[in-house]
């Protein structure tokens, strides 16, 4: 084990394009089609390998629960593979919680993926999966490295092709538990599941159909979660409605609460500050323009 740290490790946060909820299994799991598409708004990570097995995380910036993802993610890992060594983690979170950007999920990836590189296991990415998916839904989606067509509880997964875009992306104060948005008697559990098909030659060996893609970009769907959303948290509303009268569109991403619009497709770097915009923004309120990602900015780190 010769590799003792890294450093500025990111975990980028992620829009649902849309989110439908087509079903639920008998154990009460939500069954969803969503597609994930990771932005580069994104928490910072830095791992450190320790030799006496402890496990620790350091806060640089906002104070995390004392048992996040983070650390049960390392602890699940340390367990299914028998590793003795320890690691101090230490995060700088910048994506907002209670949003449903996923950035709790994004931060347990990223400290698989270091963990596996810092530990010398040199697991393969569907194994590290296995292990993502006992701690979040959302969780396989970020270890898995693309942008991705999501079905299931969030462990079936088709690769998809997102075209580089700009997003507006808007967090009130209020932080929204997800439990809770799926326990709301709003809630729609029946939406038709959508049957995605297109041509092997479209689609590639396995990704998701370029005509399918578009017709996602276009604002295809809707968010069954958003209508729970705005029960529970008028905020939600007031956002979706600030944005939509600035970009003609919006939608709650996740189980909220943070909402986003489509800005464009053409990006234009070192052009475009991610601050301009939002100058008016209501009291306690987050707003960030934010460009997709081809794919993760690790997604080499697993085979």
């Amino acid at each position: 084990m010769s590799l003792r740290a890294l450093y500025d490790l990111p975990a980028p946060a992620k829009l649902n394009m849309f989110l439908h909820v087509v079903g639920r299994r008998a154990d009460g799991y939500h069954l969803l089609q969503s597609p994930f598409v990771m932005i580069d708004w994104a928490d910072v990570l830095h791992l450190e390998v320790r030799d006496d097995g402890r496990l620790q995380r350091h806060d640089l910036g906002p104070a995390l629960p004392a048992d996040d993802l983070c650390l049960r993610a390392a602890r699940a890992l340390q367990s299914a593979s028998g590793s003795t060594a320890g690691a101090d983690i230490h995060i700088h979170k910048h994506v907002p919680w209670g949003a449903g950007l996923g950035g709790g999920s994004s931060d347990a990836a990223t400290t698989l993926l270091a963990l596996n590189r810092l530990w010398g296991l040199n697991w393969p990415r569907a194994r590290l999966a296995q292990i993502g998916l006992q701690l979040g839904a959302d969780v396989p989606f970020f270890v898995g490295g693309q942008n991705a067509f999501v079905e299931g509880i969030g462990e079936r997964l088709r690769p998809m092709a997102w075209p580089e875009g700009r997003y507006a992306v808007v967090k009130p104060a209020a932080a929204l538990p997800t439990k809770e948005i799926f326990a709301h008697p709003l809630l729609r559990r029946d939406t038709e599941a959508g049957i995605v098909e297109g041509s092997s030659e479209e689609a590639g060996s396995s990704g998701l159909p370029a005509s399918w893609v578009q017709r996602f970009v276009e604002g295809y769907g809707h968010n069954d979660l958003q209508p729970p959303a705005e029960d529970r948290c008028p905020e939600v509303a007031q956002a979706a409605s600030w944005l939509a009268a600035r970009y003609g569109n919006s939608r709650m991403t996740g189980s909220g609460s943070a909402v986003f619009s489509r800005v464009g497709t053409e990006v234009q770097p070192g052009v475009d500050d991610p601050a301009a915009g939002f100058e008016n923004l209501p009291p306690s309120w987050v707003g960030r323009m934010c460009r997709s990602l081809v794919q993760h900015p690790l997604a080499g780190w697993a085979g």
